[in-house]
């Protein structure tokens, strides 16, 4: 799990170094307006919280960091990648069965569950697969080259054959 999810965060790391700042911060692709660098942070921050949360055994998906620093220039989103992927590889995989609390707000006030470790890391990697999809649409839009042919989509999409 901590291998997959680290192979997917590197590719986000990829694009990030073969970008400009202008790139990653251009917000002027419709419908929604949001930049390369917007989808970005916030993956990480989704990750950041599990992170934060895992002393107390409590994730507040709510409270997000939102790093503009790392939202506007390549640099600084490669660096919360690094942070990131060095808090992943941190965790003791006999932890992964741990029980945690995951507080979020589904837009009716915030509620709580009780996630694995592994549950939480596995919803945080597929939330981020579905962001580098919505980033793959501005790249695209962009005029901008994917680093790798499955960038945003999940292994178990179906391949297209020609």
């Amino acid at each position: 799990m901590i291998g997959a999810i680290e192979n997917n965060l590197k590719r986000g790391i990829s694009l990030l170094e073969n970008i400009s700042d202008e790139e990653y911060s251009n917000t002027s692709i419709a419908p929604y307006y949001s930049s390369i660098g917007g989808h970005m942070r916030h993956i990480l921050d989704v990750f950041d919280c599990i992170f934060e949360g895992l002393d107390s055994k409590s994730v507040n998906l709510v409270n997000r960091k939102r790093n503009q620093l790392a939202e506007n220039y390549t640099k600084d989103g490669i660096l919360y990648f690094d942070r990131i992927i060095k808090s992943l590889n941190e965790i003791d995989v006999t932890m992964l069965d741990c029980i945690v609390e995951v507080k979020d707000d589904l837009g009716m006030g915030i509620i709580s569950a009780n996630y694995t470790l592994g549950a939480a890391l596995i919803q945080a990697h597929s939330h981020a697969i579905h962001h580098f999809a919505s980033i793959g649409y501005v790249v695209t839009q962009l005029g901008i080259e994917l680093p790798d042919e499955d960038f945003g989509f999940n292994p178990t999409t179906p391949k297209l054959t020609t």
